[in-house]
């Protein structure tokens, strides 16, 4: 058995974890498609049990994505740990870690002797009651990485770190943050926390253990890769099949509040600032048009695509592609930030 994340992390790469809350082999099955490195169980606070574990590891390994399959188990427990391990889990994330007692305590349930009290019976994960190559295997390659999530485990953090079988730490920003008596949220911004991600960073990395984190969003997951977070989860896939499925909701009932909205107006914007700019320049040179200085108003012809259209009261929306340039209304006007500029506001006619 190898573990790619395991083998990421040598290669000083970061992994990108997906996270599974619903108790059903087919979902996981095709969540596990859509890319990720590995996919880990949630039976803390998913709708997950031992069965639906089982189902959901079945599920990634049907998926043929070759997705690492992991477990986040309730508690720090030898049953539940022996038993997810037994079922084919390649790393165990265990919450509430927060002294290096409870450390070593985990790695025990998660080794074999002579590093651990394992008991031997790996009835998926390898051929049951028998010392094959899985036994050979398991101590080196399943990831043990307990949950710093408490203020109390901020404090024992270098004596947590330095516990022997330690392979990453995963940190819980809501309950990190709840600890210390703030608003427990993911993709934190306030200062305080993120020096504690520095610190523990800065920790992890002098002792070449990976640092992971539960993110919110993509974008904030990027952004942690980018600090030095060697592991990233997004969300849930309840989460983010909620999410698209408001969204396209909102798109389908024409709400201009969607993300694909504001993307497509911020560029319009650019693209008819810079259209006006470069119009303007060449009606100076000519003398065939007239712009006026006041305001930094120009007049200027539109570019064809993409087009603004705000002959109705409330936001502007962006045009179809497809729509003719006939169907613009005469004049629209548009104002953007410029530069460190007042406002450039821009009357355009056909």
């Amino acid at each position: 058995m190898a573990n790619n994340v395991k083998e990421a992390w040598k290669n000083g790469k970061a992994v990108v974890n997906g996270w599974l809350a619903i108790p059903n082999a087919f979902s996981a099955e095709m969540f596990s498609q859509c890319g990720w490195d590995s996919v880990t169980v949630d039976m803390q606070h998913g709708v997950q049990d031992y069965l639906s574990c089982v189902s959901c590891f079945q599920g990634i390994a049907a998926s043929g994505s070759g997705a690492t399959p992991m477990v986040r188990v309730p508690w720090n427990e030898p049953g539940i740990i022996g038993k997810v391990l037994d079922a084919g889990a390649y790393g165990v994330i265990c919450p509430m870690v927060n002294t290096p007692e409870e450390a070593a305590r985990l790695v025990q349930y998660s080794k074999y002797p002579p590093k651990g009290s394992r008991s031997n019976g790996p009835i998926r994960a390898g051929a049951y009651g028998s010392a094959g190559a899985y036994q050979q295997t398991a101590n080196d390659e399943i990831l043990v990485i307990p949950m710093i999530e408490t203020k109390q485990a901020i404090e024992n953090i270098d004596a947590i770190l330095d516990v022997e079988g330690i392979d990453g730490i995963y940190i819980g920003p809501s309950d990190l943050s709840f600890s210390y008596g703030m608003t427990p949220k993911l993709d934190v911004e306030d200062k305080f926390i993120l020096d504690i991600y520095e610190k523990l960073l800065k920790a992890t990395a002098k002792r070449g253990i990976a640092a992971g984190l539960h993110n919110g969003s993509p974008e904030y997951a990027n952004r942690m890769i980018k600090m030095g977070f060697k592991l990233v989860t997004i969300a849930n896939e309840i989460g983010l099949m909620v999410g698209a499925a408001k969204s396209a909701v909102k798109v389908a009932r024409g709400s201009p509040f969607t993300a694909p909205y504001i993307a497509a107006h911020t560029k319009m914007l650019s693209d008819t600032l810079a259209a006006t700019e470069t119009a303007a320049s060449r009606m100076d040179r000519s003398n065939s048009s007239t712009v006026s200085n006041e305001n930094a108003e120009k007049v200027v012809k539109p570019p064809s695509t993409p087009v603004m259209n705000s002959s109705r009261p409330g936001p502007a929306t962006p045009s179809p592609a497809s729509a003719p340039i006939t169907a613009l209304p005469q004049t629209f006007t548009i104002s953007v930030p410029h530069g460190n500029q007042p406002v450039l506001s821009a009357s355009c006619t056909q």
